[in-house]
């Protein structure tokens, strides 16, 4: 009998160890991301002010796989963030998901989890098989009080925030308000394949996609996997979003939900991302543009704080060398015009010529691994320090749908290989 016992123990090591350790070392790579921000708690908008409600909002992926897993933040909680249940489904409508595609999304074998402050988690994989560019619904159900939420403000994508109760098994939430921002969900992971890489989109406004159509995923890094969606290898790069509006380089913004300078954030926004192999960044205008400046009666920055070409230099030095000791290559972007914004202060001739320096040298240094020249394709030929009138938004500062386009097709694909 003992020996018929050893014989059972002996078969079941051999049969699920070697699963245990496949499970172990399978890679993953990001297919969607979001760059978390700070939120103070708001009664005038319900996402901002959850309790006993159920969250439902919307991720449109890059690259597929048969499995998903989902990474939730708590970057600015001043206390532990309780979930109470976690469900991912393909969507119908921002309230709706498709009959029988609801899939529980665990954590460690469990359906709900507290997640301490400051700290990430990252779930249990899901079997929900998505295609290429495809848009999955995430539903969170917060049992108590969020006191200090984490968010994305500038999600260009409609959510909905459900009555009282636990919603994320409903096929339709009923009776739900609709918000604008995303709250909790920071990135979305598949099954890496063999060769994959990651290209992270990390910037500015520019980069989040400001001026492009609300719920038309029309920014450029949006663009970008729809064109790659056109070309035979196309499960060979993955690209995610890691923008902030109202970024800047070197200082933080004057509202918190501007988000930390790129020099802070660029190690958790771009180089943990699992399986990132490349970075284009296209950051430092608002660096230029925010001294002197005001949006209302906000001051973006102090008029002594003017930056020179210098000091955006520098700061793409380190960027640089941050991402080389990872072995990532960092692709530098232009920064473009902004001759006629409808923010009082933000340009002048002074910072024009910073601008066109800085420029200049990221054409010419040789610094990055290679060079997107947005500035070339989108400034009017006649008036370089604008942008042409059919990419721009009516602020002058962000393109337009038709200009984010056109940056996502001058993309060289060769400097992803």
């Amino acid at each position: 009998m003992n020996m018929l016992r050893s014989c059972a123990f002996i078969c079941f090591l051999l049969l699920v160890v070697p699963r245990i350790a496949a499970a172990h070392s399978e890679k993953w790579v990001a297919t969607w991301a979001a760059s978390p921000e700070p939120a103070d708690a708001d009664p005038n908008q319900p996402i901002l002010s959850l309790q006993n409600q159920t969250v439902r909002e919307r991720v449109r992926i890059s690259v597929g796989g048969s499995r998903v897993r989902i990474c939730l933040t708590n970057e600015y909680g001043s206390s532990p963030l309780l979930v109470g249940s976690v469900t991912a489904a393909v969507p119908t409508d921002p309230a709706g998901v498709k009959s029988g595609s609801i899939q529980t999304v665990t954590f460690g074998g469990r359906s709900s989890i507290t997640v301490p402050a400051g700290a990430p988690a990252i779930s249990d994989p899901v079997a929900l098989p998505a295609a290429y560019g495809a848009e999955i619904s995430i539903s969170l159900y917060f049992p108590k009080r969020v006191t200090t939420p984490t968010e994305h403000a500038l999600a260009l994508k409609r959510a909905v925030v459900s009555p009282q109760g636990d919603h994320t098994y409903d096929e339709k939430i009923q009776g739900g308000t609709e918000a604008s921002s995303l709250v909790f969900v920071s990135a979305v992971l598949v099954p890496a394949q063999p060769s994959q890489h990651l290209a992270v989109a990390f910037g500015d406004s520019i980069v989040d996609g400001d001026g492009s159509t609300f719920d038309g995923d029309r920014n450029w890094p949006s663009d970008l996997i729809r064109r790659l969606a056109k070309t035979p290898d196309n499960s060979k790069l993955a690209v995610v979003n890691e923008g902030i509006a109202g970024n800047r380089l070197l200082g933080n913004g004057p509202i918190a939900t501007l988000g930390v300078s790129a020099l802070a954030r660029f190690d958790r926004d771009a180089l943990s991302l699992p399986g990132v192999t490349h970075i284009v960044l296209l950051e430092g205008i608002n660096d230029l543009g925010f001294p002197g400046a005001k949006l209302g009666e906000l001051s973006l920055a102090d008029p002594a704080d003017i930056r020179s070409a210098d000091d955006l230099i520098g700061a793409y030095h380190q960027l640089i060398a941050r991402a080389h000791v990872r072995g990532i290559k960092l692709i530098g972007s232009t920064v473009m015009p902004c001759e006629g914004v409808d923010i009082p202060g933000y340009y002048s001739d002074a910072k024009e010529a910073v601008r066109q320096a800085v420029n200049k040298w990221i054409r010419d240094s040789g610094a990055f691994d290679g060079v997107i020249d947005f500035d070339a394709v989108l400034r009017d030929q006649e008036h370089p320090s604008r942008l042409l009138a059919r990419f721009a938004s009516e602020d002058h500062l962000h393109p337009n749908d038709a200009g984010y386009q056109a940056m996502a097709d001058a993309i060289n694909l060769a400097l992803f290989q």
